[in-house]
């Protein structure tokens, strides 16, 4: 779970400011950029250090690894800006984090006896004068601290007009400091308290926690269980297009292999045919087992509706069978089977194995999100990938994104190139992070409630009133009903929505137990399903048995973890079961339109 909620233009403005983390500085300064100098340290580490000496870094081992001009950088470019009028430049830093920033005091900053607080830490406060023109600012530290200092800006003369302008990372979010004015972009409800009095009014530059990852050295070194080879592996199968006609499969492999294809045919049939991939290299500079590895992704179009496929990825012959994907049937006859977050956990092997035996003829697998706990360290979904390899490399797997699948503000970029799905998002939303698909008689709408809210409404409503499904479904991480952190912002701008269209069912996960309502619209319960919709969040791994709250609109709740859901369609008629690890089933329902 987590403490913070999505937020409506604010979560627009992260999107870009993580973007621009992983731009360069202006190429006309000859000086390297943070990120090239981090890079450069890594791989020398990497060339120099044993896992264990990586394991045990210490400050005072880390600046000796930086030469002067080095330091310079990590001292000055990871924030910067220009004055138009000479200012005061106060840093606040919180009293939490082990090591004061190495270049702090050294720059000229003077620590001053001023506090100010939000929920979660207390802010000591750093100031130094600057002249007209330039200011640079160094890196938070190079521990994993979760709380980056932010920053404000103040005119040394009362009557001159402050202006802020050249800002790295771009797009900067320069709002005004009061108490109240949230602290980061990305967990907009932690907001400001005590800040002094003299220094209200001040421009208040705020950040995103997960810009310390930048630099981080100390503990910042992972391993995965599961590193690639030249061998293709992680062979996972989505849609991007129409599932009748189209399927994608994504593998991995080292960076030894270049290209990419897939050998498919009819089954039962002597003509192959095969597809080029798309190769793109990805890093994950802290795996130091595993720290660049080749994705591959190859869409097949124009197969046969109701049609059995084999297929294989050379030079993976050893296979001991053929794997097989089929494409819907004309008919409106369907099945497919969805879980709660997963987080990476190997307990989700057991569930998906269940799943698979009690009901093969599910179309495909969801998740409602936090597929993993940190969307940014690709160890996670290599174990997710393994976890599920004998699942989804036969049956597409089409999930949201949930709050663990980013990364403190730094977006969820992993996510999206290791998955390939519609690109039919919203405008100001991330393509592929909410999409939208057609299987036979049910559109589903897989929505990121970790962006924007407010933006995806037309979108949402767009969707709803052009189809001409007989089931509509949406997915999306948070759940607008729960007993411990209910999304206003989600009721009010999506949920009237749903009633106008009538969707059938909403599933969602996040809160980590077992949840089905009653019929509900307008927020009330209402005397059936074919009235109202049926609101399910679930969890795919194990929880504690906590009781909670009585709620209102509870149909069925269960607080042990781990579950599968089990949706079949009949045309007219909706099936549902709940089943847990045990193969129990604790919940089920039927629809009839």
């Amino acid at each position: 779970m987590s403490v913070y909620k999505s937020s409506n233009l604010l979560a627009i403005l992260t999107l870009f400011i993580a973007t621009a983390f992983n731009s360069c500085a202006d190429k006309s300064d000859q000086e390297q950029t943070v990120k090239e100098v981090m890079d450069q340290t890594v791989t020398k580490l990497y060339k120099t250090m044993s896992e264990k000496q990586l394991d045990s870094l210490t400050d005072n081992q880390v600046m000796a690894l930086f030469t002067d001009k080095e330091k310079k950088v990590l001292a000055t470019k990871h924030w910067m800006f220009d004055v138009n009028v000479p200012v005061v430049v106060s840093v606040m830093r919180s009293t939490e984090q082990k090591t004061v920033p190495f270049w702090l005091a050294p720059a000229g900053f003077v620590k001053t006896n001023k506090i100010m607080k939000n929920e979660q830490a207390t802010y000591e406060i750093w100031q130094k004068k600057f002249n007209t023109g330039h200011v640079g600012l160094g890196v938070n530290g190079f521990e994993d601290y979760m709380l980056h200092y932010f920053v404000s800006v103040a005119p040394q003369h009362k009557n001159d007009q402050l202006e802020l302008s050249n800002f790295f990372p771009a797009n900067q979010y320069v709002g005004v400091l009061q108490d109240s004015a949230f602290t980061y972009h990305d967990w907009t409800e932690l907001v400001l308290m005590n800040v002094p009095d003299g220094m209200k009014g001040q421009k208040l530059l705020t950040t995103i926690r997960g810009r310390g990852t930048e630099s981080h050295l100390i503990g910042a070194f992972r391993k995965t269980a599961y590193p690639s080879s030249s061998t293709p592996d992680q062979v996972m199968l989505t849609w991007s297009s129409d599932p009748a006609t189209s399927i994608d499969i994504q593998w991995r492999t080292d960076t030894t292999v270049e290209r990419g294809e897939v050998n498919y045919w009819e089954k039962g049939s002597a003509t192959i045919m095969s597809v080029s991939a798309e190769r793109y290299r990805m890093e994950d500079r802290d795996l130091m087992n595993d720290r660049y590895i080749n994705r591959f992704t190859a869409q097949l179009k124009n197969l046969k509706p109701g049609t059995t496929y084999e297929y294989q990825i050379p030079p993976q012959t050893a296979w001991n069978e053929k794997y097989t994907f089929s494409t819907p049937a004309p008919d409106s006859s369907f099945s497919f089977v969805w879980t709660g977050d997963t987080h990476h956990s190997p307990t989700i092997t057991k569930l998906y194995n269940l799943a698979d035996q009690s009901h093969p003829d599910a179309a495909f697998y969801s998740i409602a999100g936090d597929l993993v706990s940190e969307g940014l360290h690709r160890d996670h979904w290599d174990d997710l990938f393994h976890f599920t390899k004998d699942i989804i490399s036969r049956k597409p797997l089409m999930a949201v994104i949930g709050n663990h699948d980013t990364r403190q503000g730094l977006g969820a970029w992993m996510y999206r190139e290791l998955f390939s799905y519609p690109k039919n998002a919203p405008v100001g939303v991330q393509p592929e992070h909410t999409y939208s698909f057609r299987y036979k008689n049910a559109l589903f709408l897989m929505i990121e409630s970790t962006a924007s809210i407010d933006s995806q409404k037309v979108w949402i409503e767009d969707q709803l009133a052009k189809s001409d499904a007989t089931w509509k479904f949406a997915m999306f991480h948070f759940a607008p009903y729960n007993w411990d952190e209910p999304y206003p912002d989600i009721q009010a701008a999506w949920v009237p929505i749903f009633d106008k269209y009538h969707v059938d069912m909403v599933m969602n996960g996040h809160i980590h137990y077992y949840m089905r309502s009653m019929p509900m619209k307008g927020g009330k319960v209402v005397s059936s399903y074919n009235e109202g919709t049926a609101y399910v969040e679930s969890v795919g791994i194990p929880t504690k048995p906590e009781k909670h709250p009585e709620e209102s609109y509870a149909a069925v709740r269960d607080f042990n973890g781990d579950l599968y859901q089990y949706v079949k369609i009949e045309g007219k008629k909706l099936s549902f079961i709940a089943v847990n690890s045990d193969n129990k089933v604790i919940d089920s329902f039927t629809i009839r339109k």
